[in-house]
């Protein structure tokens, strides 16, 4: 082989190898290090694509219920454990058909496209199964909102988002009046 083609091996293959390391660092960020969901950034490029597709896309907000007062009788390693089993039952609800995210804390986001046709009440019920912790049985709760796009004047991810907001608290408040699990569709 050329001397001359020899010396661009070198850099050409540290080039690729920094390339690989750096495209698994962006691959890491947009990815939750404990429940393995989607960030916030990388939810959002993933569900902009898919309304592109799926203009009539539905958005699901998630905020566990009486997470603090879990984590503070349980501990911190029951409200983790609470975090990972929520995300888990989040993301085999939205199967292949959606993308579910984690927006931090205790909030959760999915968008999932028209032709799954959604049960929100098989999510309410999956979000609000009790789950093992160190031998323990904890309970797990959940206020759901959601907003389809094709319901709003202007279809947007930023609208959904508010609309699917105000529906969570809405279900939040009515359930807590009630005494009740909160879900809205």
């Amino acid at each position: 082989m050329d001397t001359q083609v020899l010396a661009f091996v070198p850099p050409l293959v540290g080039w690729a190898a920094h390339s690989g390391f750096l495209a698994h660092r962006l691959a890491v960020a947009r990815r939750d290090p404990l429940t393995g969901l989607h960030t916030r950034a990388g939810w959002t490029a993933r569900a902009t694509r898919l309304i592109r597709r799926h203009p009539d896309a539905l958005v699901v907000l998630v905020d566990l219920d009486g997470f603090k007062t879990l984590n503070d009788t349980y501990g911190h390693a029951a409200g983790d454990t609470a975090l990972t089993v929520a995300a888990s039952r989040l993301a085999t609800w939205c199967g292949r058909h959606g993308i579910a995210g984690r927006l931090g804390g205790d909030e959760f986001v999915a968008i999932i496209d028209h032709t799954a046709r959604p049960d929100l009440t098989e999510l309410g019920r999956a979000l609000h199964r009790p789950f093992l912790h160190a031998g323990q049985t904890l309970p797990l709760a959940a206020s759901v909102g959601s907003c389809r796009l094709a319901d709003l004047p202007t279809h947007t991810l930023p609208g959904a988002l508010a609309a699917a907001d105000a529906a969570m608290y809405a279900a939040k408040g009515r359930a807590a009046r009630r005494g009740q699990r909160p879900v809205s569709f």
